[in-house]
């Protein structure tokens, strides 16, 4: 098990809570037992005083006379633990058991007849002493202070070996619930090792996502990882196709400049110009490669400049065709979108409508368009004559890499680029057939 582990600080932690809550559970009961001992230990002196009291007799003369068989028979044998003495109120010793010879005793300050008082000696012993007022049937009276003692070898040794056993069980008991603990751990800790190794899973590419059946905690956080894995691969794959898209959005700025080589001085215009477009691709595709959402401008772009300077490109790409373009452009038409994703736009259709056209290509804007689409600003027609798409291709041209026809050159990405852009732009794409040419006819809505 790994330091650094949550396993092993549960467990540590654990280990230390149960270590100081037995530490002080032994604390507790073994000053209980003790306790108990000594209450134990003081009862059995009260009845050794009480036989003492009943062993003793108070003769007339006012003298007190012990037998000397007593009914403890510790009391008769030195050094037996146990010893008796009896004290007249406030004067020195009158008598002491034979087990006590050569030992004295210490009176309390003041004791009251009829009461008692335990205490531990300096001398290291338990002593019971009871103050009593004793009359016999003369009348005699005499006031004594019976006392008991024994050594607390007899508490100490019944703590001690109560000390032992303790620890001996606590020990047990708290290797006992560490291996419980252990074992709640794993379980515990069981759904997160399943999300760690789904996890793994999906890094060697034999899961998607995470699709486990979770704890509920851990809903969440499957959840947002879920969502970055789609996000990172999503943006992933939009770096892919930006460099799809580069090479297809380059192709016709570098057919111009191929078809200006020939009289450069003449196009040397139109050269410069289609370098500073290649520039302006590279980094529009560059920043959309990079991008995490959708485009936002606060910078107004004019559309029908837009469409101007691709039509009058393509002229010059498509001049052995002699293409007519039907232009219904306003003179300005103001949208609030980035240039890039126009040219990429409005260029892919024109220019797919160019390579299928017979003659003619028709362009048209229509500017706070609200017929049939009323949550559109914009709408961009365009439209050819030539064979048009079938309906049931319309769909799959939007894929990447599928063409209408494999004769025409292409790569098939064009129609994929301006789908993908329009959805992003939260717009709308419709291809049908053109009513005024018979051939294809494509219609951009823009919010």
């Amino acid at each position: 098990m790994r330091v650094k582990s949550l396993s092993f600080r549960l467990l540590v932690s654990a280990g230390l809570v149960l270590a100081s809550f037995f530490a002080l559970v032994s604390v507790v009961l073994e000053q209980g037992f003790r306790e108990s001992a000594e209450q134990a230990l003081k009862e059995k002196l009260q009845v050794h005083v009480y036989s003492l009291l009943s062993a003793g007799e108070l003769k007339n003369s006012g003298d007190l006379i012990m037998p000397s068989n007593l009914p403890e028979p510790r009391f008769a044998t030195p050094g037996s633990g146990l010893y008796g003495f009896i004290h007249p109120a406030k004067k020195n010793l009158i008598w002491r058991s034979p087990s006590a010879i050569g030992l004295d005793i210490a009176l309390p300050p003041e004791l009251r007849p009829g009461t008692m008082l335990f205490l531990l000696t300096e001398q290291g012993r338990y002593a019971l002493h009871y103050a009593v007022i004793w009359r016999n049937v003369a009348g005699v009276e005499r006031e004594y202070i019976f006392t008991v003692a024994e050594d607390a070898q007899f508490v100490s040794t019944q703590v001690a070996r109560f000390r032992e056993t303790l620890r001996a069980w606590l020990l047990a008991l708290g290797l006992f619930l560490i291996f419980i603990q252990l074992a709640l751990l794993r379980w515990s800790l069981k759904p997160l090792r399943i999300i760690v190794k789904d996890l793994e899973a999906i890094e060697q590419g034999g899961k998607t996502h995470l699709d486990g059946d979770y704890a509920t905690e851990l809903e969440g956080l499957a959840g947002n990882l879920n969502a970055f894995i789609s996000s990172e691969r999503a943006h992933l794959e939009r770096y892919r196709n930006a460099l799809a898209d580069l090479a297809h959005s380059l192709k016709t700025p570098l057919s111009i400049l191929r078809g200006c080589v020939e009289s450069f001085s003449v196009n040397q215009a139109s050269v410069k110009e289609q370098i500073f477009r290649m520039d302006e691709i590279v980094e529009y595709q560059l920043q959309r490669a990079a991008a995490k959402g959708e485009h936002k401008t606060t910078r107004t772009v004019d559309l029908s400049v837009v469409i101007k300077k691709i039509s009058a490109s393509l002229a010059k790409v498509y001049i052995d065709k002699n293409i007519i373009f039907d232009m219904a452009v306003p003179e300005q038409s103001l949208v609030y979108y980035e240039e890039g994703d126009l040219y990429e736009i409005a260029g892919n259709l024109i220019d797919n409508a160019c390579k299928w056209c017979r003659s003619t290509v028709k362009v048209s804007v229509s500017v706070n368009e609200r017929k049939g689409r009323r949550n559109f600003a914009v709408l961009l027609q365009i439209e050819d004559d030539g064979p048009g798409i079938p309906a049931d291709k319309l769909l799959e041209i939007l894929k990447r890499g599928v063409r209408a026809d494999e004769n025409i050159h292409g790569h098939g990405i064009g129609m994929a680029v301006v789908y993908e852009l329009v959805g992003l732009l939260d717009g709308l794409l419709e291809g049908k057939k053109s009513e005024t040419l018979g051939g294809m006819k494509w219609c951009v809505y823009l919010s």
